[in-house]
């Protein structure tokens, strides 16, 4: 997946030329993926030629409010709470609070070491697919990629990397990628993640904190990833039953984004 070296705005990735097996991939300049927009400079050359049109953010209330997105000229902003429900059953989660932890080393020992890191991260991605709110906010999110009058879309998260890693998983895998392209799509962020964090885990085992537990914090694995395909399993037999049945995107809306985001081999 190319990367885009903007400089305002980190993990900021095309989705195209990811190959699709039978001589296709998704077509380039549809969509993209990064980390939040609270730094992004929107006349920066390398955003700007993007022509992103709508915005996605699944971030929470409180994230949203203390790094609000700055937006693309041009390009409009859809909500979609995606740890709504999550939150108000268990407190907040890793995804949800990141920076915090990585600030105070001694807090997030008590909270997530021991193995509690990977616990949590792995009931946060099964959460994606059995919450409410995350199916409200998935559901929109297709359904505006699925317009067929829609430009550019750009989704993200804080990190860019587990709800918005997510989101890229249900659209790789709609399109029709194998299971090895969908997870070396879902790693291939650690690089990216762990350049835009390396201040603050310097800062965390500087202070005497665990740096196997900063990497879980600020990382992904793919026993994350299989928890969420699990649920999927489990709940809906499949990835189409899913997005189908539990977030209530019609086949048509399926059929427009293939046709949106699928380019073939001249």
């Amino acid at each position: 997946m190319p990367a885009i070296p903007a400089a305002t705005v980190a993990n900021l990735r095309d989705l195209g030329t990811l190959p699709l097996g039978r001589g296709r991939s998704v077509r380039s300049g549809r969509i993209f993926r990064s980390a939040q927009l609270d730094r992004l400079d929107p006349s920066e050359p390398a955003v700007a030629a993007l022509g992103i049109r709508t915005v996605v953010d699944f971030r929470t209330a409180h994230e949203r409010t203390e790094r609000p997105d700055h937006v693309p000229v041009g390009g409009r902003l859809l909500v979609a709470d995606v740890l709504a429900d999550h939150l108000a059953a268990s407190g907040l989660p890793p995804a949800a609070q990141l920076k915090s932890l990585l600030t105070d080393p001694m807090r997030a020992e008590q909270a997530l070491g021991g193995g509690r890191a990977h616990e949590a991260f792995t009931r946060t991605y099964r959460a994606f697919v059995s919450t409410d709110s995350a199916r409200v906010a998935y559901g929109a999110f297709l359904t505006e990629l699925g317009d067929p009058r829609g430009g550019p879309l750009l989704f993200h998260c804080t990190a860019g990397k587990d709800r918005t890693g997510w989101a890229t998983t249900i659209v790789l895998t709609l399109l029709g990628a194998d299971e090895k392209t969908v997870m070396a799509e879902y790693l291939s962020v650690n690089p990216a993640v762990r350049q835009a964090f390396a201040p603050m885990i310097e800062g965390f085992t500087a202070q005497g904190g665990d740096p196997e537990l900063a990497l879980a914090l600020i990382g992904v694995v793919p026993e994350y990833l299989a928890a969420a395909l699990d649920e999927v399993a489990v709940r809906h037999g499949s990835m189409e039953a899913y997005v189908r049945d539990g977030l209530g995107v019609p086949d048509r809306v399926t059929d427009v984004i293939r046709e949106r985001l699928t380019v073939y081999e001249a």
